[in-house]
């Protein structure tokens, strides 16, 4: 199994390239399949959750060609099986996506109940919800199942907001006969993004951003060429790990806007951000200072970049508090960090976090994506060697994470024995 050693106490200095955005690209990938015709997608990360949605596509007779490495080319006008339960769908949760899809587009779909990391429970009340709202009947064993004669335009309003669910009724609503309305709709730049990327294929769909999304059905979908968005969540990483290192990071190829809620809270804890058109800097001169985060659902605090804060917070002079609202599993690294000698108490869905001068190395295991950079991150800062294990959660959803932190300074390694850790600790003593 392949980790991560650490050497920390380098501040991370220079700039970085963030990629396409990783929860875009797998709703979009999945949309891919809607139309008969060639679809060409570019800025799309090579990371292990975006391939596994590749080979699934492929494997129900989709043509995929990767034409560069953040390139794919996609025409799903052979897709024979619509139900879709091979080793690939259940690694990923986004899997859920292509029920939508083929719902949408051939009336009928199948897909392995969703994986992904265990950060608590994901329902897909609402998902299901939406379908049948629109006509469907929906079947639940290992497989949830769903069919229609015919999908008809439906007023559909969501009891909690669910990224998920706008994406999948909204690509289930595309072709349904007449006019869809989802009120109480997620906001997220990936459920704009898949809008517009449907949009783009023929869809019409105005709204997405907002709360209320209305969509007007269309007989078909076309081929087009489309780039995916920078990833919010990767940037963030990025301008946690800058704030956390006592650093100074120049974030490039973001769009400002969607990281505005990671920004204001950088500020609190006393760094210096600054913003041009398509990069990010941030400058961490002294030592944090405490703050309160909640996470909510965009444009709030991202409950995604909610390990990379209390990480950071866990450095920070005085006493902050961090609230997860979104997923009631979220604080299982908690006692990784505590090992490397945080002091945080978890009480419910909120952490009481005093700050300490320092970490220590340590050997941790990431027990998810998030959790796994955050803990990344703390290496960085600690004192001594660190080690981190189950690296396979953080490659979900970062591409040549330990090569990018390289080139800001970061003194990383992936590999794969003890050796190979002996050999790191030689090399930079």
């Amino acid at each position: 199994m392949e980790k991560y050693v650490i050497k920390g106490g380098n501040p991370l200095v220079g700039e970085v390239e963030i990629g396409g955005a990783k929860n875009a690209a797998l709703a979009i990938l999945a949309a891919a399949t809607m139309t008969d015709e060639t679809v060409y997608i570019d800025n799309m990360p090579d990371a292990s959750d975006t391939n596994a949605m590749l080979q699934a596509i492929e494997s129900i007779g989709a043509f995929v060609e990767r034409t560069g490495r953040h390139s794919v080319k996609i025409n799903a006008s052979q897709i024979k099986n619509h139900t879709i339960e091979n080793d690939y769908i259940k690694k990923i949760r986004a899997g859920y996506y292509l029920l939508g899809a083929l719902l949408g587009k051939y009336k009928d779909a199948g897909v392995a109940l969703p994986g992904g990391c265990h950060i608590g429970l994901r329902p897909i009340d609402q998902h299901i919800k939406g379908f049948t709202a629109l006509g469907a009947k929906v079947n639940i064993q290992n497989i949830i199942y769903a069919k229609a004669d015919k999908l008809v335009g439906s007023h559909i309003y969501l009891d909690v907001v669910s990224v998920g669910a706008t994406i999948n009724i909204m690509m289930a609503a595309v072709m349904a006969e007449g006019k869809t309305i989802i009120e109480n709709a997620a906001k997220e730049p990936h459920v704009v993004d898949i809008a517009n990327f449907l949009n783009s294929m023929g869809a019409n769909i105005k709204g997405a951003g907002t709360d209320v999304i209305r969509i007007k059905g269309v007989e078909k979908l076309h081929g087009t060429e489309y780039t995916i968005i920078p990833d919010q969540i990767e940037a963030g990483t990025f301008m946690m790990a800058a704030a956390a290192t006592m650093g100074d990071v120049t974030v490039k190829n973001v769009i400002p806007k969607h990281l505005e809620s990671i920004s204001a809270k950088l500020v609190e804890m006393g760094c210096q951000i600054h913003e041009s058109d398509d990069e990010v800097r941030v400058v961490a001169a002294k030592r944090l200072k405490n703050t309160h985060v909640k996470t909510l659902p965009y444009p709030g605090y991202p409950t995604d970049m909610q390990p990379q804060i209390t990480v950071a917070l866990g450095l920070a002079s005085g006493i902050s508090i961090v609230t997860e609202s979104i997923f009631e599993s979220r604080f299982k690294y908690v006692d990784e960090l505590t090992r490397m000698g945080a002091s945080i108490k978890v009480e419910g869905s909120t952490a009481i976090i005093e700050g300490v001068e320092r970490y220590t190395g340590a050997t941790v295991s990431a027990p998810d994506l998030r959790a796994g950079a955050a803990l990344v991150i703390a290496a960085l800062t600690a004192e001594g060697y660190s080690t981190i294990e189950d690296i396979k959660y953080i490659e979900r959803g970062y591409e040549d994470f330990e090569v990018k932190l390289r080139g800001l300074g970061a003194q990383i390694e992936k590999v794969d024995d003890d050796r190979d850790i002996q050999k790191f600790k030689l090399k930079n003593a």
